[in-house]
């Protein structure tokens, strides 16, 4: 399975709000807090560039205002063009001024997450990760820890945005794991966890590295990350993808 993404920023989007639907205009007329609509639009934007680009149509702002992301009942966006839902799976994330979109064929459980690597608490690591996760952080050196930190938040998230639960569920409940595809298994060929040297930096637009969400019932996910400066990328899907596509926004 092929996973595209797209990332902007506030300053990609226009002023004007003639590329929203009716219905999404509407939508951003009742926000009251400026932030909140700044976020919001900052999402419309990057996935509706994003779904233009995957869908090969133009980005004028007609166009634009005929893909319409809405709200499915678990709170997971749905893609309408021309007011007529499409086979196709997008996942939204913003932080800091940025915007991630993911895209996949319809079907495809999909989610991803765009954090900041920061310093986070004690308190923050054993409330929300479980043991396995807590352990990876306590072996971590200094330098590393905010970024293996945000790194297992931003999977955390990206999986149970596949899942469609959300926050609502224990984040305990998916564990993140990392893979070292570089270096065979002891003993033979294959895969091999080595924390210290999957979680190293992953530089590069396309130099996604992969990782392994197990929930609690046993189902498996399987996703990539990718940080670049202070911003960190995850995405989770089911089936397995190949490293992310970026793609680019249509003229």
């Amino acid at each position: 399975m092929d996973v595209y993404w797209l990332e902007q920023t506030e300053g990609d989007v226009l002023a004007a709000n003639d590329w929203l639907s009716a219905s999404e205009a509407t939508c951003l007329n009742g926000m009251r807090f400026a932030k909140r609509r700044a976020d919001w639009r900052l999402g419309r934007w990057t996935a509706k560039h994003a779904l233009a680009s995957y869908l090969n149509v133009p980005v004028h702002p007609q166009a634009l205002a005929e893909i319409e992301i809405r709200a499915a009942p678990s709170g997971a966006p749905e893609v309408f063009f021309a007011n007529k839902p499409t086979a196709i799976t997008v996942s939204l994330s913003h932080r800091a001024g940025s915007a991630l979109c993911a895209v996949a064929f319809s079907g495809a459980a999909l989610g991803c997450d765009l954090e900041i690597i920061e310093p986070r608490s004690d308190g923050f690591v054993a409330d929300y990760f479980a043991p396995e996760e807590q352990a990876l952080v306590a072996d971590a050196s200094p330098p590393d820890r905010p970024r293996l930190v945000a790194l297992l938040w931003s999977a955390k998230e990206s999986a149970l945005k596949a899942l469609h639960v959300g926050l609502r569920l224990d984040t305990r409940y998916v564990i993140v794991s990392f893979v070292d595809v570089g270096r065979p298994a002891e003993g033979g060929e294959g895969r091999t966890e080595d924390p210290a040297l999957a979680m190293r930096a992953s530089d590069g637009v396309n130099n996604w590295r992969p990782l392994h969400v197990r929930c609690v019932d046993g189902q498996l996910l399987h996703g990539w990350w990718h940080n670049t400066g202070h911003l960190l990328r995850s995405m989770v899907s089911a089936p397995p993808s190949a490293p992310p596509i970026p793609l680019r926004t249509p003229t």
